[in-house]
């Protein structure tokens, strides 16, 4: 048996979930969020505790079983806390800057890279080297980091470029070194 699809999902006070035709919507104080699951999957609220059970043991119901509880546990972390991924800006004259609802990127290249927020996530920079893309949807926020991470890769001899926060890049040495 799935060990995460199994465990139940507590559902917050000031957190509401209901399910309508295969669709789980939760609404939560920072916004409303919908799934719909696989009909495969059964999904049940009891109370304040959202359940996810499988029909069967075939491989692809075992694999759907913890994917589904998983996702509508995201969904309840989203509405209640929301979701951030932190971007490091390193290179000289690298720099990035809030003006209105844009954020404009200042990479090396010949012109400003100009990355606009949505209606689901939001754009802060609190230093002119940080970038803090916030949002309810989990995947959203981690896509929209990785399209921004785009912009200018990191790279391995200097490490000038766009990186997460908790990302290590491994350093080559380059051609000084190779003769030794």
């Amino acid at each position: 048996m799935s060990r995460i699809g199994r465990k139940p999902i507590n559902i917050p006070a000031g957190v509401t979930a209901s399910i309508d035709n295969g669709v789980i919507t939760v609404k939560g104080p920072k916004g409303s969020l919908d799934f719909k699951f696989n009909p495969a999957m059964t999904v049940e609220i009891k109370g304040d505790v959202i359940e996810v059970t499988r029909p069967n043991d075939a491989k692809e119901n075992r694999s759907l079983h913890g994917l589904t509880r998983t996702l509508i546990h995201n969904m309840v972390i989203g509405v209640t806390e929301g979701y951030s991924k932190t971007l490091e800006v390193n290179g000289v004259g690298y720099r990035v800057q809030k003006q209105g609802n844009k954020c404009v990127m200042n990479l090396g290249y010949s012109h400003q890279v100009i990355v606009e927020d949505t209606e689901d996530i939001k754009i802060e920079v609190p230093d002119p080297n940080k970038i803090i893309i916030t949002g309810i949807d989990k995947q959203k926020v981690g896509q929209f980091a990785a399209e921004v991470r785009e912009k200018r890769p990191p790279e391995p001899y200097k490490g000038k470029g766009i990186k997460y926060a908790d990302e290590v890049i491994r350093r080559k040495e380059g051609k000084a070194g190779k003769g030794k």
